[in-house]
């Protein structure tokens, strides 16, 4: 059996915050000791733009002009050079990302995993046996958000804004048959939440001369980057909630909940 390295991360949700040490252990699986030379940890941060599958988009067209931008790049020592018993090790660690005790030049943008741009920490554990031999190394992203003392103090108030749907609001072709009966959906819904608190409202169907088969609410986030004097701007759908399945009764209150997946929605907590 070949021998193989894993990082675990203390946290399973792997959400850490500056002023928390990075702690976990490095997992080594051998069946005959291992002679290295040294064990350390990289951490590393990033922003980019990334090109992802399908057609270029208006964004992407200008991914060569962008350059990713470093952010974090620390490297610890765990072990010196020395000898790794056979079967499974355990090597625990623990890095700070920010010294309280120093002037706190890094900022750390939280993680976001977005479609143009991304900003991404990773960590990475190195093993180093020399030429004869290839090195191990395993590499795991953890995730960064605002200190606790960086949040507002006060929850946010949600906001919530009466909407309506009919047949004459919708800019897309409908069925003759609608044109006709037509059909009408009024609700509320929040438009200023916090980003850990789940999207709320509800909604009712007052009328519709056909069978509905399903409600569902689609959450479209918008990236937009300054280059130049110009902003560019693209919109993509991150998620999409069913609030109701089938021909759902007239007049009921269906309530809406949604939950927000932070790392897709917002590149930090403090927005609103």
């Amino acid at each position: 059996m070949s021998a193989t390295v894993e990082l675990k991360l203390s946290r399973p949700n792997r959400i850490y915050r500056p002023s928390v040490p990075l702690e976990g252990k490095i997992v080594v699986k051998s069946a005959s000791p291992i002679s290295h030379n040294g064990i350390r940890i990289s951490l590393k941060g990033s922003v980019d733009l990334q090109v992802r599958g399908g057609s270029a988009g208006v964004i992407e067209s200008f991914y060569g002009v962008v350059k990713p931008i470093t952010i974090l790049s620390k490297s610890l020592e765990i072990k010196p050079s020395g000898k790794i018993v056979s079967g499974t090790t355990e090597i625990p660690f623990s890095i700070t990302l920010r010294n309280p005790r120093e002037d706190n030049l890094e900022r750390f943008y939280e993680t976001f995993h977005g479609t143009d741009v991304s900003i991404q920490y990773l960590a990475t554990v190195d093993i180093m046996r020399g030429y004869l031999h290839k090195s191990l190394s395993a590499t795991v992203e953890f995730i960064v958000e605002s200190d606790k003392a960086d949040l507002p103090d006060r929850p946010i108030s949600p906001e919530m804004v009466i909407f309506y749907i009919t047949q004459d609001t919708q800019r897309h072709p409908i069925l003759p048959e609608l044109k006709s009966g037509g059909f009408r959906i009024t609700g509320r819904i929040s438009t200023q939440c916090s980003m850990l608190e789940p999207l709320g409202g509800e909604l009712t169907v007052e009328a519709s001369a056909l069978p509905i088969c399903s409600v569902d609410i689609h959450l479209l986030r918008v990236e937009s980057i300054l280059l130049g004097e110009k902003i560019i701007t693209e919109t993509s759908l991150i998620q999409t909630t069913q609030i109701a399945d089938g021909d759902v009764c007239r007049n009921m209150t269906l309530p809406i909940y949604v939950l927000l997946p932070r790392l897709l929605t917002c590149p930090t907590v403090l927005a609103g």
